[in-house]
């Protein structure tokens, strides 16, 4: 990672997951392409989950301990750091001039990449704990109705766990006065 200052532990890593909407699966397909593919995906202590549908290009590719990684950004936003008149202030300081891309002309976020490897839930009791986590993180509000749904989904859906081997973790944040705030990796 190129900005040491702006990497996190594993634990806040682990914390972007579970705030993401989403995350982006990639892997190299057996040519040699990048396979990418963004999903809904809900963690379970160092495991994650998705489902799918049991056949298509995605399950073709996911072959039982093929190795993956995951891209997980939350909390995006454009920070508004100054007012137009501090604005038109600085664009007569040639100093605060080369402060525009990197404070007004950017965005703060919360990021993490994981590297695992891939396995298909086989049994019900695996998919089913796999489709609880992950309607527990998307729907929990509709969980009086998950066991319904997941009966009926059991047989026509594929439950995929990946085993977390590696997790980094990337912020970049203002504070109160508009300073970008370091970090540093604490393991």
């Amino acid at each position: 990672m190129r900005r040491k200052d702006r990497e996190m532990n594993a634990e806040f890593g682990l914390e972007v997951i579970d705030r993401a909407e989403f995350g982006v699966l990639s892997l190299v397909d057996p040519q040699g392409e990048v396979y990418s593919v963004p999903l809904s995906i809900a963690r379970d202590g160092s495991q994650l989950y998705f489902h799918s549908a049991r056949s298509g290009l995605k399950n073709t590719l996911l072959k039982e301990g093929k190795q993956v990684r995951v891209v997980f950004v939350s909390d995006v936003r454009v920070p508004e750091l100054f007012e137009n008149s501090k604005l038109d202030q600085i664009l007569v300081d040639e100093k605060g001039i080369e402060m525009l891309g990197s404070k007004v002309f950017t965005t703060e976020f919360a990021s993490a990449i994981v590297t695992g490897r891939i396995a298909l839930e086989e049994s019900d009791e695996g998919k089913l704990h796999g489709l609880k986590v992950i309607c527990e993180k998307l729907v929990p509000a509709k969980m009086a109705y998950f066991d319904a749904a997941a009966a009926n989904a059991l047989a026509i859906t594929a439950v995929y766990r990946i085993d977390i081997e590696e997790i980094t973790a990337k912020r970049k944040k203002f504070d109160a006065s508009g300073e970008e705030m370091k970090f540093q990796r604490m393991e």
